[in-house]
């Protein structure tokens, strides 16, 4: 039976069309597969408009004090402008703004310390990993020992060191996790390194750094992408603690944890609020991370996906 050059064109034009990038095919089997997924990067995606437009979401500046207005509920009117929409701490201060500029603080402290965690984590597993042999086994022996101190531990050691500030909070926490994430790093490589292609770019007198910059690291971005994400809701918990012990980023930057320390616990009977708030935005922040992380593990491991 002949075929007709109209019927055979639009499956010529299917075939030749070029493939959809890789993030685009994982945002669209997240949005069909994975709904609390989905539901998880809402959620991150709200936190990161709310950081970066804190000064126009915010009613009040963080810091200004309205002594007319203490512990007043949510909902009630101010002497001073707009409605104090989660209600006021006992200085006044509008529990939402700080709310608001609370999540740019988490985001920039989540965000810088998972960003440099990760930096340390792909050099110390890169280099074991790729060298192989006695630099793997002593960089190993170093790891197992660092990581035998408990993480929680290690940071107050180290916020002891150093001054309480956000520079301090995103080293120490970049720190603490660097040499746990390297084993993951480590077992990527190990994996990458057993393909054709990097014996193919050996065979064609390729140099290390070449090797590990154009064919390792791009190929163990998956599982790099899901330690982050998963990393960022332990990053924004961790400095939640820190600062509710007071060795987090100091006044008058407004922080969840800090919200939750001080006079919050004097008045907490009194105003929940002040418990409230700080605690809801602290448990969604990690409640999105981690469900996005999750689901991205499912996405991107072909383990867990049949082999596709």
């Amino acid at each position: 039976m002949a075929v007709s050059r109209e019927s055979v064109l639009p499956i010529a034009q299917a075939e030749q069309r070029a493939p959809r990038p890789w993030f685009v095919d994982v945002w669209l089997r997240l949005a069909r597969e994975k709904p609390l997924g989905m539901l998880g990067a809402v959620v991150v995606l709200v936190l990161l408009v709310v950081a970066a437009a804190a000064p126009w979401i915010a009613t009040y500046p963080y810091e200004r004090v309205h002594l007319a207005d203490t512990l007043v509920e949510p909902g009630s009117p101010s002497t001073y402008g707009p409605t104090y929409i989660l209600g006021t701490d006992d200085l006044g201060r509008d529990m939402f703004s700080r709310i608001v500029y609370g999540a740019r603080i988490s985001m920039i402290v989540a965000l810088g310390a998972v960003g440099l965690g990760l930096m340390f984590a792909l050099i110390i597993g890169v280099t074991s990993g790729y060298a192989g042999g006695v630099v793997d086994l002593a960089i190993q022996r170093v790891v197992d020992a660092w990581v035998s101190i408990p993480f929680f531990i290690l940071l107050l050691s180290i916020m002891m060191i150093f001054k309480p500030g956000i520079g301090p909070v995103i080293f120490a926490l970049a720190l603490g996790s660097a040499f746990s994430n390297s084993r993951i790093v480590r077992s990527a490589v190990l994996s990458t390194m057993t393909l054709p292609y990097i014996e193919a770019a050996r065979a064609t007198g390729a140099g290390t750094l070449r090797i590990v910059l154009r064919h390792v690291v791009p190929n163990i971005m998956a599982p790099l992408i899901v330690v982050a994400t998963l990393g960022l809701g332990n990053a924004i918990l961790a400095e939640s603690a820190l600062s509710f012990l007071g060795l987090g980023v100091p006044p008058p930057y407004p922080t969840w944890g800090q919200m939750l320390s001080g006079t919050s616990r004097v008045f907490m009977y009194q105003a929940p609020w002040l418990a409230i708030a700080p605690g809801i935005a602290i448990s969604l922040a990690v409640f999105g991370f981690n469900m996005l992380g999750d689901a991205l593990r499912d996405l991107l491991d072909p383990r867990l996906r049949g082999g596709r």
